[in-house]
C-alpha cells in the first residue's frame, strides 16, 4: 500500500534581493515522512495552482506551517497596524478556503504556529497581533539570539482539557512546549474548541468541534525534532494514523485511548 499523501503549505521568500521563492522548512518535511510515515509535498502559496475542490482531490491531507508574515486582519473584520506585521495575502488565500473545506470532507489538518491562528481565523476566531503587550502575558516570541537549539527549547507548560482530544493524544493533562510567536488567539472562532492554555492564559491548542475527521491546531512548533520529542512524536502519529483511518472515531478512540 502507497503511503498517504500530504500537502504542506508553502511561505513565499525572497533570495539574493530579487528571486521569489516558495518554501517549506525541511524539519516539517520530515516530521511528516518520519514520524506520519506519509509522503510530503509542498503545496505553493500562489493565487493560480488551482480551485480548492481540485487541490483537496490530490492529497490525503494537509500540514499548514508556521510563516513570519501573518494572516491578514481584514479576514477577521480588524484594520492593520503596524503591530500586525508583513502579510502574505497569496498565503490567506489558498489556506482559509482550504482549511473550511477539508474540515467539511473530513480530510484531515494540522495547523502548526501560523497555521494554528488560520484554522481560528477560517472560523470566524478574531487574534491580537502582540501577544506580549497583554497586561499578564509573558513574552512567546522566538529569541533573537542563538542557536537553533536554543531557539526552538522548550519555553513553557500547556495545561490541557482533562479528557480531550490533546489530553489523549499525549496521555497527560499538562505537556511542555517551545515557544516562537508574536499573534494569537484573541476571540476564539465558531466552532472552535480551545484545549490548551500556556501558564498566561494563551490559547495553545485547538480542535474543530464536530469535524468528521482530524482538525487539530497548535501555537508551538512540534516539528522540532519531532521524532524525539515526547510531545511532538504522538501528535504526529496521530496525524499519520488519521491520513490512514480519516473517520475521528477511530482516530481518538480505541487506538488512542490506551
Amino acid at each position: 500500500m502507497s503511503r498517504p499523501l500530504v500537502g504542506i503549505i508553502g511561505n513565499a521568500h525572497v533570495i539574493n534581493e530579487q528571486y521569489n521563492v516558495q518554501a517549506v522548512a525541511v524539519m516539517n518535511l520530515e516530521a511528516v515522512a518520519t514520524v506520519s510515515d506519509a509522503v510530503p509535498v509542498m503545496v505553493p502559496a500562489l493565487p493560480h495552482i488551482g480551485k480548492t475542490e481540485e487541490l483537496v482531490a490530490h492529497f490525503d491531507g494537509f500540514v499548514f506551517t508556521g510563516g513570519r508574515p501573518n494572516v491578514h486582519p481584514r479576514h477577521y473584520g480588524h484594520e492593520p497596524t503596524e503591530a500586525h506585521g508583513a502579510f502574505d495575502e497569496n498565503r490567506d488565500n489558498v489556506t482559509l478556503p482550504l482549511i473550511r473545506h477539508c474540515v467539511e470532507h473530513g480530510v484531515p489538518i494540522l495547523g502548526i504556529c501560523r497555521g494554528f491562528q488560520e484554522i481560528n481565523v477560517a472560523f470566524g476566531g478574531t487574534l491580537h497581533p502582540e501577544i506580549r503587550d497583554l497586561p499578564g502575558r509573558i513574552n512567546h516570541r522566538m529569541p533573537p539570539d542563538g542557536t537553533l537549539e536554543e531557539k526552538f527549547e522548550h519555553r513553557h507548560t500547556v495545561a490541557l482539557t482533562p479528557g480531550g482530544v490533546f489530553s489523549r493524544i499525549f496521555g497527560t493533562e499538562e505537556i511542555l512546549v517551545n515557544s516562537l510567536h508574536g499573534q494569537g488567539i484573541m476571540d476564539a472562532g465558531e466552532r472552535v474548541v480551545i484545549e490548551g492554555h500556556a501558564p498566561d492564559g494563551t490559547p495553545e491548542a485547538i480542535h474543530i468541534a464536530d469535524a468528521p475527521g482530524f482538525a487539530l491546531g497548535v501555537q508551538w512548533h512540534p516539528e522540532w525534532n519531532a521524532a524525539g520529542d515526547q510531545v511532538s512524536r504522538p501528535l504526529f502519529e496521530a496525524f499519520g494514523l488519521a491520513l490512514r483511518e480519516p473517520s475521528v472515531n477511530s482516530v481518538f478512540g480505541n487506538k488512542l485511548a490506551g
